[in-house]
């Protein structure tokens, strides 16, 4: 039954693309015999672009509970992509730090994720599709704005 709920807004369109480009990715690693779920490699990357990281930051930059964190880091353990390490600023926190198997199989992720974006931009003027990820980077630097003030009232007010 239509609601008349306009389902091209910026969150509809953005959540689907994230959905799309999940769902690819899982289809493109497993057909390529990475034994990798989009999650894995979505926490490879984040490790990669933050470096040792916090399990805590982690879990916040994917934005998946700590518990669900664990059992993702531990699966990546265990296929020695990661490690955790015991942070020298605070002996109860762990570092995820990628190994040298986690950088290879990143490498091998990367141009599957290269191709994706070549499909998602096909057809779409260059300037243009700058001028789109330009807009997006802007408008997740607004939403983080508005997240940090919020968190950092809330905190203010405890």
């Amino acid at each position: 039954m239509p609601t008349g709920l306009d389902t091209d807004t910026f969150g509809f369109i953005v959540n689907d693309l994230s959905r799309i480009i999940r769902a690819e990715m899982d289809r493109r690693t497993t057909e390529a015999g990475l034994g990798l779920t989009t999650g894995e490699g979505r926490a490879l990357f984040n490790v990669l672009r933050a470096g040792p990281i916090r399990q805590t930051a982690l879990a916040d930059r994917l934005g998946i509970e700590a518990m669900t964190l664990s059992g993702l880091v531990d699966r990546l353990e265990a296929k020695g992509f990661v490690e955790r390490q015991p942070d020298p600023a605070d002996r109860r926190a762990k570092l995820v730090t990628l190994t040298d198997a986690g950088s290879t199989v990143v490498k091998q992720i990367e141009p599957i994720a290269a191709s994706i974006r070549s499909e998602a931009a096909h057809g779409i003027d260059p300037d243009d599709w700058q001028r789109v990820l330009a807009a997006l980077r802007t408008a997740r630097s607004n939403l983080l704005a508005v997240r940090t003030e919020a968190l950092s009232s809330e905190d203010a007010a405890a």
